[in-house]
This record gives C-alpha cells, sequence and structure tokens, in this order.
C-alpha cells in the first residue's frame, strides 16, 4: 500500500467532499491510497473485520474498523447530527476539555464519509514527512559571515 502523499490526500478528501455515498470501490480507494497496515499479518483479526464490513456493505462500521485498524491513537470524540449534516470530531485526547484539543473535525451528509474524511485527514497528519536521519543545512543564507578570533585572556 502507498503511503498517504500531500496531493492524494486533497484530491481524495475534495473527493470524500464531493461524494453522495459510499461504495466498494471508493472504499477500496480509500484503503489504497492510505492504508499502510491493510492488509497485516499482525493484524489478521481486524484486516478480515474491516474486508467483510466492506464486502456486507456496513458502510459506517467498515470506517470504524478503518480508523481503529491503523489509526489505534485516534478516537471519535463526537459525533453530531444536525440539519442533516452529520459532524464527526476525531481526537488523540478525547479526556481533554475541548479547548484543549487538537482535533479534526469534518462534516458530511452521510455518516460513513464524515467519519472517513476525519480518518483521511487524520492520516495525513498523522504520516510521517519523509525526513533524512542526518539535518539539512539551509545554503545561501543571505546575511554574509565573517570567522571571528576570540581569545580568552586571563
Amino acid at each position: 500500500m502507498s503511503v498517504l502523499s500531500q496531493n492524494t490526500s486533497a484530491d481524495l478528501g475534495e473527493r470524500l467532499r464531493d461524494a453522495y455515498a459510499v461504495t466498494a470501490e471508493f472504499m477500496a480507494e480509500i484503503v489504497n491510497q492510505t492504508c499502510r497496515r491493510f492488509p497485516s499479518a499482525m493484524q489478521s483479526g481486524k484486516t478480515s473485520r474491516v474486508e467483510r464490513l466492506i464486502q456486507s456493505g456496513a458502510w459506517t462500521d467498515a470506517a470504524i474498523a478503518l480508523l481503529d485498524l491503523e489509526l489505534p491513537q485516534w478516537q471519535i470524540r463526537r459525533l453530531v447530527y444536525d440539519e442533516g449534516v452529520w459532524h464527526c470530531a476525531l481526537s488523540r485526547e478525547r479526556e481533554l476539555p475541548d479547548w484543549l484539543d487538537q482535533s479534526i473535525e469534518t462534516h458530511h451528509t452521510d455518516l460513513a464519509l464524515a467519519i472517513l474524511s476525519g480518518f483521511v485527514e487524520a492520516q495525513r497528519i498523522s504520516t510521517p514527512e519523509n525526513r533524512t536521519s542526518v539535518p539539512t543545512v539551509r545554503r545561501g543564507t543571505d546575511t554574509p559571515y565573517e570567522p571571528l578570533l576570540v581569545d580568552n585572556i586571563g
């Protein structure tokens, strides 16, 4: 499975916002673009549960199971249905007060798509940047530096 890139995340986020409902093909595309642990030999029970839920068309349960499989540190903090729209908040620290928590908040008319939108955003935030183990040095600084010799006389 490929790691979620910035471009893919933006495209997938837009497609999720514009989608009317979840389909098996769309769910497979989400899994292919975002999931690193699916399928996993270490998580075979959870993986097979997600597959069964997708095959049966249980989109909301599949979205929650996918969140549990891929991002176990994230939890659903709040699900609210208001004026025809589902509002979903995902959090790493669910027990913190709202004003202290850095949660992801999404919304959609379809519950499964609201959860999947939060999942994709959490996956984007949780994906480490491609960095080397050696820090990089900025090149071409504008400020000229001159060496200075300082002796400790005393």
